[in-house]
């Protein structure tokens, strides 16, 4: 039965992965795999993490099921951390957590959810964007359509997406980045949000806010800006969590589900049906990642440490993007990319086309994929020279 089934190509990132281990230069630079680093290119477990895992060990009781929506200390938590303390939409009820695996399987949850509950409903990605969105949701069976991000110039084309966010079909899906735009570093301002915020509502669209990278921008309250304001200003919304980066929990899974309603009894409909979405996909979420991160924001002490780690992290980032815009002073360059400095997170669409990415990978042995997106928790202070110098090479 499987004689017809054909071999696709596989993953662009993980075949960088396989081609830059198997490159014998001293000087190769990994600026492909979406993961922080270190300044010696290591992703750390922080230590707030350790610490909860210790804690966990020593007072753990059980390995029993967590039940579909996931363990209620997790919710708990989340949701805080997402809307702020005292949020209005909290204190009405409007809200619940459902845990999932990683961010992907909340996006996962909300298209099974958009297909079953809103059939017909199209969504709106915008370009680029994260590609396993396109996977995602095709898979759930809904119709994609697309919104401009990006300029010839390699700009935020704000008023492109905007245009476009203007002719979208009454009552259709739009995702949003929340922050730390997923490949390309570009991020709205709180008054480009409000204008979103009016299109969204005149157009009576269901906004769906992919969160992956909180406190990986400006920090946690000042990158949840945009999904507060569009919680409290519209009944209906849809959020993706990911604990993943912020925690550096990636191989935990921990990820979260947030639908939003315009009361506590419609959220109460709402939930019962997440539950169902959630029980045919995966029954149960797995419990380590949430319960380290439950344990870390319901203690006073690791919060205070999680968050200095998280602060030196964004800090390390926004450092190097400037610092690396610098470097590239000597060789005439820094006005070309200084986009690079007002980007935030990880990813940086550097501007780069793929033939210069191509031998920036032959000739220097620096990888990134073809698209010029580039991880910049993959520079260091160590490499930043080189890189400067390879960039200018091929420019």
């Amino acid at each position: 039965m499987f004689e017809h089934i054909e071999r696709v190509p596989g993953d662009a990132i993980l075949g960088l992965i396989e081609a830059f281990k198997k490159d014998t230069n001293p000087q190769k630079v990994d600026l492909g795999v979406g993961v922080y680093k270190d300044a010696q290119g290591n992703t750390p477990v922080m230590r707030a993490v350790k610490e909860a895992e210790a804690l966990l060990l020593k007072n753990e009781t059980t390995k029993t099921y967590i039940g579909s929506h996931g363990a209620l200390e997790y919710g708990a938590a989340i949701l805080p951390m997402v809307f702020g303390e005292g949020s209005p939409v909290l204190a009405a009820g409007r809200a619940s957590a459902t845990q999932s695996p990683g961010g992907t399987g909340a996006l996962r949850l909300a298209a099974d959810f958009i297909a079953k509950m809103l059939p017909g409903k199209g969504i709106w990605l915008s370009d680029p964007t994260w590609p396993n969105h396109h996977g995602i949701f095709t898979a759930a069976g809904i119709e994609l359509h697309k919104y401009p991000y990006v300029d010839a110039e390699n700009r935020l084309d704000f008023d492109g997406m905007l245009g476009a966010l203007k002719q979208i079909p009454h009552g259709d899906v739009v995702l949003l980045h929340a922050c730390c735009h997923n490949p390309t570093g570009f991020d709205l301002s709180q008054a480009q949000w409000q204008q979103v915020l009016e299109v969204v509502r005149e157009r009576n669209l269901l906004p769906l806010v992919d969160f992956a990278y909180q406190g990986f921008g400006e920090g946690l309250d000042e990158d949840a800006y945009g999904v507060r304001l569009l919680a409290e200003s519209l009944d209906e919304v849809i959020i993706t969590s990911s604990c993943s980066k912020n925690f550096g929990i990636y191989c935990e899974r921990t990820g979260c589900l947030i639908m939003v309603a315009k009361d506590a009894e419609q959220m109460e409909n709402v939930r019962s049906q997440v539950a169902i979405v959630a029980r045919e996909n995966y029954s149960n979420p797995p419990a380590h990642g949430g319960a380290i991160v439950s344990e870390i924001l319901h203690s006073a002490e690791l919060a205070v440490i999680w968050r200095e780690e998280l602060t030196e992290m964004r800090d390390r980032i926004n450092t190097l993007r400037r610092d690396f815009v610098e470097a590239l002073a000597p060789y005439g360059l820094d006005q070309k990319y200084a986009h690079i400095a007002e980007q935030r997170g990880m990813f940086s669409y550097t501007g780069l086309t793929p033939e210069q990415v191509d031998r920036l990978r032959d000739e220097f042995g620096i990888y990134m994929v073809r698209s010029g997106r580039a991880n910049v928790a993959g520079f260091s202070h160590a490499n930043l020279p080189y890189l400067a110098k390879a960039v200018a090479a091929v420019n």
